[in-house]
């Protein structure tokens, strides 16, 4: 991120920029889009005139933080695809970086929901997100390393799935999803990993999990 003349911030702006993205991520996931600026300026502890030189309204804020998340996943695509010449092992290091990366991540969906996908930048990215999955996914299949039938909406609703267990269970039981993608992946076909298996929930952390106010 630069300013509008091209040049990089200065240390101290970009400290509060990345204090501001990371509020803003955590607003998000705890409020959803009812979040204003004026609430992240707050809870950042800086100035109101700090956010809102960089980002001027909420759509902003989170197009940003779209594109910060999609960098990564892009880089976990490319890392998956560079490091593992076997299709199966690429895609499975993909699903379990993609998987741990909204393991630590409960506003994505919020983002993703609401974000520009219209824009130019964000489109780009999204597409090219796309097209890496479906790279991975193609030679997967044809290799006979997964199911067949695998496409690239299994890997996003794959995803979806771990992620809304990780959401209800990673502060009570942290890295539980691993024992449900490990599962999944099996299903599909791909090697499963016995060094990563977890054990289940202790019905007090399912207790926790699913009656959080009362624990």
């Amino acid at each position: 991120m630069t300013q509008a003349s091209g040049r990089p911030l200065r240390a101290d702006a970009e400290r509060n920029r990345r204090l501001v993205l990371q509020t803003a991520g955590r607003m998000l996931a705890e409020r959803g889009t009812a979040v204003t600026l004026n609430d992240v300026a707050r809870e950042a502890g800086v100035g109101v005139g700090t956010v809102y030189r960089r980002f001027p309204d909420v759509q902003a804020l989170i197009d940003a933080l779209h594109s910060e998340r999609f960098t990564v996943y892009l880089q976990h695509a490319a890392d998956a695809a560079q490091q593992h010449e076997e299709p199966g092992r690429a895609l499975r290091h993909y699903l379990l970086a993609a998987a741990t990366q909204r393991a630590r991540d409960p506003a994505l969906e919020v983002i993703i929901e609401h974000a520009s996908l219209d824009h130019p930048e964000i489109a780009e990215m999204s597409n090219e997100l796309d097209r890496r999955v479906d790279g991975l996914v193609e030679r997967a299949v044809a290799a006979g390393a997964v199911r067949a039938d695998f496409t690239s909406s299994d890997v996003y609703n794959l995803l979806y799935m771990l992620g809304t267990v990780s959401d209800r269970t990673e502060r009570i039981a942290p890295g539980n999803w691993r024992r449900y993608a490990d599962v999944l992946f099996t299903g599909f076909g791909l090697q499963a990993d016995p060094a990563e298996r977890t054990e289940a929930m202790t019905e007090g952390q399912m207790r926790q999990a699913i009656w959080p106010t009362q624990s």
